[in-house]
């Protein structure tokens, strides 16, 4: 077995050159498929050692132990195959992330994800959980606060986010068309300066006239539906978040993507603050209004992100600090979940929740469970870390419900073979 050494830069106020050498280090890691364990070897190297102009860096050397037949060189070379299935990277050493650098954040967004799968649910607009608002307070009720977030989906992360209030989260989907969603929404948070100029970039509408931070949501739904859709406005706010994408951040996309990208935001246009989980109504959950200023918590409060000015501008700071990562995975697949346990992992973070929907039903019924909590396991997580499970709050009678379910408890219950079914998931059996 030989040893392969890699070094990443890690000084999170690099730029320019030194934030290239380090993004294309991390894009050599690319080319190992790495099964063995990592080990971190943490140093200080002057510079003149590195061979460069800049000032005195933090090193980590990760040792990757791996089943090579020979030593493994570093270089810059861009190739086809994704990362493996482990990246430490790019922050200071046992630290979180203040902040992410453009090529920071695209590198690891990059270097976790995996390649776009399929789900029978292909435009996934909205959620259709009208319990956002009661597991809101709930969060708020029980302190889960702080640390890294983790969930699935659309807007219905950013009303967990303004909860919890973590110093960085994920958003792990299956389609990447749910990542060119997340993106498309990071432009608009970075653009708009409240909620008003938010609702009014995402569906096209002029702002109406007295809205300020302290409106009530339901009133400034009310003032924007009597609000028409202008299309010169669509079609100039496209271009803005295009722009503010590949061009302010840089992120290169493919022509797919960019495909993705358009059938979103078209769709918003289209169908307006009524869209719903596959555009048009429904019938089941809420549209994206009703979500954001209609799900109250268990005092009749209405609580989304839109729901204060205070929830949106923390929603939005994290965006302008790149600290909300998108990323294309199969909550059972080889590399996403386990990436970002071996990232959290080398900065010290402890995933204060993880939001999984209703995802657990499709991994039961696909024989995958079993995969899922093994990559979860992986994560690192405390005692006050949970899962949150909206489904559980429809199940009716029988068993004990429990939506802010203990990570640590169910994944060892899971482990010791006494989960063997959803509603065991539902009821968090421990």
């Amino acid at each position: 077995m030989k040893l392969a050494a890699f070094v990443i830069l890690t000084r999170s106020e690099a730029t320019g050159k030194d934030l290239s050498a380090r993004t294309a280090i991390l894009r050599s890691l690319r080319s190992l498929r790495m099964t063995m364990p990592l080990r971190s070897l943490r140093m200080t190297m002057p510079r003149h050692s590195l061979g460069m102009t800049m000032p005195r860096y933090s090193l980590r050397m990760t040792m990757l132990l791996a089943g090579c037949a020979a030593p493994v060189a570093v270089t810059s070379a861009p190739v086809q195959a994704p990362p493996p299935q482990v990246v430490q990277a790019l922050a200071p050493i046992n630290a979180l992330p203040e902040r992410l650098g453009d090529a920071e954040y695209w590198a690891l967004e990059t270097a976790i994800s995996e390649p776009g799968g399929y789900f029978q649910i292909e435009d996934n607009f909205t959620s259709n959980e009208m319990e956002v608002g009661r597991l809101y307070g709930m969060l708020r009720d029980t302190h889960v606060s702080g640390g890294v977030y983790m969930g699935v989906g659309p807007e219905q992360n950013f009303t967990y986010i303004a909860a919890i209030r973590p110093k960085l989260a994920f958003v792990v989907d299956i389609r990447r068309q749910a990542v060119m969603q997340h993106l498309m929404f990071k432009a608009m948070f970075e653009m708009a300066k409240d909620r008003a100029d938010f609702i009014s970039i995402l569906f096209a509408k002029p702002r109406p006239a007295g809205i300020d931070s302290a409106t009530p949501i339901k009133d400034v739904w009310t003032a924007f539906r009597n609000v028409k859709t202008d299309s010169a406005i669509s079609a100039r706010d496209y271009v803005r978040v295009v722009d503010r994408l590949t061009k302010t951040h840089a992120f290169t996309f493919t022509a797919d993507e960019s495909a993705k990208l358009k059938a979103v935001f078209d769709a918003f246009y289209y169908y307006g603050p009524a869209i719903s989980t596959r555009g048009g109504p429904s019938g089941r959950g809420g549209d994206f209004a009703e979500l954001t200023a209609y799900s109250d918590d268990a005092s009749g409060q209405p609580r989304s992100f839109l729901s204060s000015e205070e929830n949106y501008r923390y929603v939005k700071s994290l965006h302008e600090k790149n600290l909300i990562v998108p990323v294309s995975g199969d909550f059972a697949g080889p590399r996403a979940i386990r990436a970002i346990g071996a990232y959290l992992t080398g900065h010290n973070g402890v995933v204060s929740a993880f939001y999984v929907s209703n995802v657990e039903q499709y991994l039961f019924n696909d024989g995958k469970a079993a995969a899922f909590y093994a990559n979860v396991a992986t994560l690192p997580v405390d005692s006050a870390s949970v899962f949150i499970r909206p489904y559980s709050m429809r199940r009716g009678g029988g068993g004990q419900t429990q939506s802010l379910c203990p990570i640590a408890a169910f994944i060892r219950s899971a482990e010791a073979g006494r989960v063997f079914s959803n509603n065991d998931a539902l009821s968090c059996r421990q």
